[in-house]
């Protein structure tokens, strides 16, 4: 499992940097999002927010946004700039049965999933599941695999189907590399659309 609170400490936070290199990008599939639902949105929690990059984009659009993230550093700055309709929770995204948090329409995951081990991604996926209202959906940012797996723990579609086996695949996408730099630019990243069934 990636040591996040390490990766903090340190300044190395490669989801933070696609964040700011892919901003047009994660809109328009935020843009996506809305148009397939009514309004109000309903809840949204963001999975592993970190310091609350994206949470607040959320909010923003009409969401009831959460962010939920095990690092609290990174909550306790979130928190810092925190945005009206949004709300940060120090939780285990490997154990959310236990977060209290209630149910949710709308998933996002920028690179959380990526850093844990099979059966934590399966945990993760047991979790989203719980929490998830029927018809819920799921975005996912993941890297691919690469020849650099002893440093960055690639994701393949196989794998996230997996880790949420009640979920039915929508979309797979590229995910733009431009602005992430060396080795990240390497790792072929991409964006799943999954929706819970029934």
């Amino acid at each position: 499992m990636t040591n996040y609170a390490r990766m903090y400490r340190f300044g190395m936070t490669p989801w933070e940097r696609y964040g700011k290199a892919a901003g047009d990008s994660i809109a328009a599939l935020l843009d996506r999002e809305e148009a397939d639902r009514s309004r109000p949105l309903g809840r949204a929690l963001d999975l592993g927010c970190g310091r609350g990059q994206f949470t607040p984009e959320l909010a923003r659009r009409g969401w009831e946004a959460v962010g939920v993230d095990y690092v609290p550093a990174a909550i306790e700055a979130a928190r810092s700039k925190a945005e009206e309709g949004v709300t940060y929770v120090v939780g285990d995204v490997t154990d959310l049965e236990a977060s209290g948090l209630g149910t949710f329409g709308f998933f996002i995951d920028i690179g959380c999933f990526q850093g844990f081990e099979p059966e934590q991604r399966r945990a993760e996926g047991r979790g989203v599941t719980a929490l998830a209202d029927p018809g819920a959906t799921l975005l996912m940012l993941a890297f691919g695999v690469t020849r650099l797996r002893s440093r960055i723990g690639g994701v393949s579609q196989a794998e996230v189907e997996a880790a949420f086996p009640d979920w039915e695949m929508l979309d797979v996408r590229p995910a733009e590399t431009a602005g992430l730099g060396w080795p990240m630019n390497r790792t072929s990243p991409q964006w799943y659309r999954l929706r819970r069934r029934g």
